[in-house]
């Protein structure tokens, strides 16, 4: 039941997501950068990701990526998945080291301007953790995801 409510949530977030920046075009400033810093891109989807922020989501090498740009056309990150055997050996013993027992959901590298990361979605029985490593295995964030009331889940 938790499970159908997020995916109906995160689904209908979407939807009016699209439809009130449905309106919006791209700054031609912003995808003129895109298509500097990203010339193989495929698939290109755009949606705005904030009041000065645009994210365009896309394919590049048969890999999903996602990449957010201001309003001006500055790059601010890029984001794509990562499978465990590409991790770099002193990020996985970092996490396996630093959070024994936990069960990675997810993980992605993250590009910005100030250097790359690599971000985790873990979780061990109730809590839930994100996580973000740098590539000396350096542990930069470590936050508790916060689990919404369930009341209805409990009836």
């Amino acid at each position: 039941m938790k499970t159908i409510k997020i995916v109906l949530t995160v689904l209908l977030t979407s939807v009016m997501f699209s439809f009130c920046s449905a309106g919006e075009k791209v700054p031609q400033r912003v995808k003129d950068a895109f298509t500097k810093k990203f010339p193989t891109a495929k698939s290109v989807k755009w949606d705005k990701e904030s009041a000065n922020e645009w994210e365009a989501e896309f394919k590049m090498n048969k890999t999903d990526y996602s990449a957010n740009f201001s309003e001006d056309g500055t790059w601010k990150e890029t984001e794509h998945g990562i499978a465990e055997k590409d991790l770099p050996a002193v990020v996985k013993k970092a996490l396996s080291d630093g959070f024994p027992g936990f069960k990675t959901e997810e993980m992605e590298m993250s590009e910005t301007a100030s250097g790359t990361v690599y971000e985790f979605a873990i979780e061990k029985g109730d809590t839930e953790m994100e996580v973000a490593i740098d590539p000396s295995g350096k542990v930069t964030k470590q936050e508790m995801k916060k689990e919404e009331n369930d009341k209805e889940d409990k009836d």
